[in-house]
């Protein structure tokens, strides 16, 4: 197992396809975008595949979650996932995704063997998402959430990062928004993972700053916290259920004792964590010839080294020098 010097053991195994995105949101890049990878230091498709197959078979990963950058831009997406579900024992296997070209893709995932996707959609209006993403593409996120809902891959997610004075105002439409259509809202806190470097505490909207504004509208209870587990989201009852919401107080309210993931960045790099300044390198010694074997040890090894939390609140805290692009959500 992946069992850190703490206890906690890595069940969760977050896969960046790639680094490279089609939107520009102000919390993760600037407008004129990033250098990316160069396509030769990207995993290959059956390099990504074999490393997940070792997680799964030998170090007791049981969810497989693919993430970008913009993941839908790999083109081996779809087989990927295929080769991922057909694993024994079998993982869950998720997406989180933009949402753009997910209209187009949804059934060839659902028939893949997808489980699920979680798309990201910060606004329900054109001109605030094109003032946060650089990109005039709303109505393609919006056309492949209710593709994504029409092929089955439930529950939806909707991931929300509210920005002061852009769209923090949004929050209550947001949710009746997705409660009309039958997704699940999740808000999470920003992070301080944007190239930028920009992020500051004062500018963030919390987790209490959320709640608040959320039960102006609605009745929020508590969801029974046993069924959280590792989760990240803090799920509330609205309105007495069986509709949910989320929060992800990653900043102010974080989960770091219960986490169980682990993340393989595009280049093939072990990251313990979103906040990590470390990484493990597999892809070298897999394109060396490293056997399965070798490769889980390193991997075990890895993850041992794990901290204890992100540090987000510690003076000496800093800031990744990847950006979640680069690493993967």
């Amino acid at each position: 197992m992946l069992r850190d010097s703490f206890g906690r053991v890595a069940t969760d195994l977050r896969v960046s396809l790639t680094d490279k995105c089609n939107l520009r949101c102000t919390y993760c890049m600037p407008p004129e975008g990033l250098e990316w990878l160069p396509n030769a230091q990207l995993l290959t498709a059956a390099e990504i595949v074999r490393l997940v197959t070792i997680g799964v078979e030998r170090l007791g990963i049981t969810e497989v979650r693919y993430t970008g950058g913009e993941p839908l831009l790999r083109r081996e997406l779809v087989d990927i996932v295929a080769r991922t579900a057909a694993l024994a024992p079998r993982p869950q296997v998720s997406l989180t995704t933009n949402g753009i070209g997910l209209a187009k893709l949804a059934g060839a995932l659902a028939g893949a063997g997808l489980d699920r996707v979680n798309v990201s959609l910060d606004t329900l209006d054109r001109d605030v998402f094109k003032r946060l993403a650089h990109r005039d593409r709303f109505a393609d996120v919006i056309d492949g959430l209710a593709a994504a809902h029409d092929a089955g891959l439930r529950p939806v997610k909707v991931n929300t990062v509210l920005m002061r004075g852009i769209n923090d105002h949004e929050a209550v439409s947001l949710l009746g928004w997705c409660l009309e259509r039958g997704y699940e809202l999740r808000f999470i806190e920003q992070m301080p993972l944007d190239a930028q470097h920009g992020w500051t505490r004062e500018d963030m909207v919390t987790a209490d700053e959320i709640l608040a504004m959320l039960t102006t509208a609605y009745r929020l209870t508590p969801d029974d916290p046993e069924e959280r587990g590792s989760a990240p989201a803090e799920r509330f009852l609205v309105d007495g259920g069986p509709a949910r919401v989320g929060v992800i107080g990653s900043v102010t309210r974080p989960f770091c004792g219960a986490c169980d993931r682990v993340r393989l960045t595009a280049d093939g790099q072990i990251r313990n964590c979103l906040f990590a300044t470390e990484e493990s390198d597999l892809k070298a010694a897999l394109r060396a010839g490293a056997s399965d074997e070798e490769l889980a040890e390193r991997w075990v090894a890895a993850v041992s080294r794990k901290r204890a939390g992100h540090g987000i609140d510690d003076p000496s805290f800093l800031q990744p020098s990847r950006p979640m692009s680069a690493i993967g959500g």
